[in-house]
């Protein structure tokens, strides 16, 4: 897979995610993650398992690993959806897809850090960028829209 994509100079840009509840936060992030790898990027996204997700966030997503993989690899920005390693090994991940770029959301900041580590322990020429949070006051986090959904549930929304 990388080989042949490295042949014809196209980047190679990977982006990571629980992607529960998909919104356009999501969407924004992965367009962000892919224009990072310029003309022609190829974007893999790595949807986080169950049990890392319920490992990251204390609970466990709302929908299934292939539920959510699928639904990332419908959507026309991404070239590819793989579900992740169990274990959370940031280098499996480098190793297998053999990235030229990360791309990190705003709330990755552990992830950063251990990416950085990583390169630098391995002498790989990788680049790391951050993309911006999208939009403000929106229901741009799964967080967000479970929450207007329990409230609105209560009779406590609008």
């Amino acid at each position: 897979m990388a080989n042949q994509t490295r042949k014809s100079n196209r980047k190679i840009v990977i982006a990571s995610g629980v992607f529960d509840l998909l919104h356009l936060g999501h969407v924004r992030f992965l367009e962000d993650a892919k224009k990072a790898g310029g003309i022609n990027a190829k974007l893999v996204v790595i949807v986080a398992r169950d049990s890392t997700a319920e490992k990251l966030k204390g609970i466990k997503p709302i929908m299934s690993e292939t539920q959510r993989c699928a639904l990332v690899e419908s959507l026309r920005v991404v070239d590819e959806a793989v579900l992740g390693f169990e274990g959370l090994e940031i280098g499996e991940v480098i190793e297998q897809i053999q990235p030229d770029i990360v791309a990190l959301g705003y709330d990755q900041i552990s992830m950063e850090q251990e990416v950085k580590e990583y390169i630098a322990t391995h002498n790989q020429p990788i680049l790391v960028v951050r993309i911006s949070k999208f939009g403000e006051n929106t229901l741009d986090s799964s967080s967000k829209i479970k929450q207007q959904i329990l409230d609105k549930l209560a009779g406590n929304g609008s």
